[in-house]
């Protein structure tokens, strides 16, 4: 089973915890966190910007990953929120074995 960890940040802890909650509830994500805030400097609509952000950290198996990046896309207030997943190469089998566990049960697994 191939593992993944899904990155987006929002502006508000709030958001973030909404966003969390609602994925692991869902069983679109094993495990969330929520790290920050942190700065975050980028360029939108042709300005340079910074501004504080919430990182969430989603734990999920490929298989889930459509569903939870449409889970984000929807519920996400940034008109473009980053969406980032990468493989996980590796790690403890326990844990690995967990993730694909817990996101494949649940009502809204089907």
């Amino acid at each position: 089973m191939e593992c993944v960890q899904v990155l987006t940040t929002t502006d508000t802890r709030e958001e973030a915890d909404r966003l969390v909650r609602v994925a692991v509830e869902r069983r679109l994500a094993a495990c969330g966190q929520v790290v920050g805030p942190i700065t975050s400097t980028y360029w939108w609509n042709g300005a340079l910007e910074t501004s504080s952000e919430w990182q969430c950290l989603f734990k999920t198996t490929a298989s889930r990953l459509d569903a939870l990046g449409a889970h984000l896309e929807s519920e996400h207030s940034y008109e473009t929120p980053e969406i980032i997943a990468t493989p996980i190469a590796g790690g403890s089998a326990a844990y690995l074995a967990w993730i694909a566990r817990e996101t494949e049960a649940g009502p809204d697994t089907a």
